[in-house]
């Protein structure tokens, strides 16, 4: 394991401040030491990123690439699966999960890239006699931005981190990525950022394409957000962090797409006949997602709303006994395990406010260890009170008691956007729920019927975004294949020689791609 920051794909050499990884579950200092990154290693790094985007990356040398990525994450995948272990606590299932994951995305994008039909090629060919005026052949495709900084996340040691979604869907679009590694796992992100390093000199790849930054502050987070050569910032973490960085892109003298995920509260609407009909699996399945991994998960149901009833009580019963008997659990960091007690405090203290279910036990033998928590409120207290209707990142849910059914359309027009909403509702009550259900669509970026929300399945339909201030551009998802729509822009040639064009907008179609032809789709 090197810890120095990667430089247009070499190791710096340059000496800087040294910092250590910790094990939230021991409270321990990891041995290996890390190595802030410079502004000199920050100018190099950029200096070859925009050489490298000038050069182009060819179709199947990308696909290469991102294939050869997926085989040295699994290569080194037990050491990688176990050094992620010690940095976040989470489980090695879970990790291994997130592995597969990672790599299954990966594999993804090189399938899309390999494809082409993504590109969105679109001709429309010349007529030379229309009257008054010819029609010039004009053929359009995407083409790609340039460097992307990517932030690594602190919840996503590997799917959203160094070789995660966002870098595999900017290298699928052609652009070179510099990583901000996330100084909660740096170790973990010197293995993920040497697989890439291997795989990008297999497949002869510019130096400058992949570059990744160790800083434990923001210093270099900030100035690779200002840099003059950057073409695109994503980010996923706290709403905090995001508008930070939101605030910098605005300040930049030449505007760029800045995509943040900035959390959501994912709010499930309990219909009654749904729990008339199964109010304890309901319970046992919502248990199960408010819980998983210690509940840092972006898509973690943060409240439930349903209308009180005794099939309602019923619901409580349950979910309290699942509840209680969820062992606690490590969190990411100590400073995510004291905003979850803080936050937590803050809400119990809030008038009305009762706990619900909590666990009942401990680990008293390991660190940052959170106790799961339901807490419950009465519709009118919750829409009065905006404390109520904030996200608290961690295990933690509250019941909200509407009075009647025309309670739970008010408390769905004062929701913010959100990642998720769910309906767990029987087929037969959806149609008396039609305007509860138009208003919730205006609010989320997916809408879902009797799942948890806590899968997040990486296709090509899927869509990990929504309206402000889940993310601050609903517009596009940062899972699933149409990520890579963040790192292109559409670019149209008018009366080149077929020679000179892209291969994708060639007359012949040499790549077999289906384009739009003058208002049809063909190959």
């Amino acid at each position: 394991m090197n810890g120095r920051s990667i430089i247009a794909s070499q190791y710096s050499k340059r000496t800087a401040k040294v910092f250590y990884a910790s094990n939230p579950a021991s409270g321990e200092l990891l041995k290996e030491e890390f190595f802030n990154a410079v502004v000199e290693d920050l100018n190099e790094a950029m200096t070859a990123a925009t050489e490298a985007h000038y050069k182009q990356l060819p179709k199947s040398i990308r696909v290469a690439f991102l294939r050869s990525i997926a085989e040295e994450l699994e290569f080194i995948g037990e050491e990688l699966v176990a050094r992620a272990q010690l940095e976040s606590g989470l489980t090695k299932v879970r990790l291994t999960g997130e592995l597969a994951r990672t790599t299954g995305q990966l594999r993804l994008f090189a399938d899309q890239v390999e494809e082409g039909s993504w590109l969105n090629a679109i001709i429309d060919t010349a007529i030379p006699d229309r009257q008054p005026i010819p029609k010039p052949d004009i053929r359009r495709m995407l083409v790609p931005l340039g460097p992307v900084v990517v932030f690594g996340a602190s919840n996503f040691p590997l799917a959203f981190s160094v070789a995660g979604g966002d870098t595999a869907s900017a290298f699928a679009a052609g652009c070179p990525v510099i990583v901000k590694a996330h100084a909660a796992h740096p170790g973990t992100s010197a293995l993920a950022g040497q697989a890439i390093m291997r795989a990008l000199h297999k497949s002869g790849v510019h130096h400058g394409f992949f570059s990744m930054l160790f800083d434990e502050g923001y210093e270099i987070g900030e100035m690779l957000v200002k840099h003059s050569e950057t073409r695109a910032v994503t980010f996923t973490g706290s709403y905090q962090g995001g508008m930070a960085l939101l605030k910098m892109v605005q300040q930049r003298k030449n505007p760029i797409p800045f995509f943040a995920e900035m959390g959501s509260i994912n709010p499930i609407f309990l219909l009654p006949q749904a729990l008339k009909s199964r109010a304890g699996q309901i319970a046992s399945t919502y248990a199960g997602s408010i819980t998983m991994g210690a509940g840092q998960f972006c898509t973690n149901p943060g409240l439930l709303i349903a209308v009180k009833s005794k099939e309602l009580d019923i619901f409580i019963e349950h979910l309290k006994i699942e509840i209680e008997r969820v062992a606690s659990a490590t969190m990411l960091t100590v400073g995510i395990y004291n905003n979850y007690k803080k936050r937590t405090t803050e809400v119990l203290k809030q008038p009305n406010t009762e706990v619900l279910a909590a666990s009942l036990v401990l680990n008293a033998d390991a660190s940052c260890q959170a106790l799961s928590i339901v807490s419950t409120i009465s519709g009118n207290e919750f829409l009065q009170n905006p404390v109520l209707q904030e996200e608290i990142f961690g295990p933690y849910s509250m019941l909200v008691i509407a009075d009647d059914t025309r309670q739970l359309t008010d408390i769905a027009d004062i929701l913010q956007g959100q990642l998720t909403i769910t309906m767990m509702a029987e087929p037969s009550e959806l149609a008396e729920y039609h305007l509860l259900i138009e208003k919730l669509k205006d609010k989320t970026g997916r809408l879902i019927l009797n799942n948890p929300p806590t899968g997040v399945e990486v296709c090509a339909a899927m869509q990990h975004g929504g309206p402000f201030p889940a993310t601050n551009d609903s517009r596009f998802t940062s899972v699933g294949s149409t990520a890579v729509l963040r790192f292109c822009r559409p670019l149209a040639w008018q009366n080149w020689p077929d020679e000179m064009l892209p291969d994708e907008l060639k007359e012949k179609n040499p790549l077999n791609i289906f384009r739009l032809i003058n208002n049809k789709w063909t190959k």
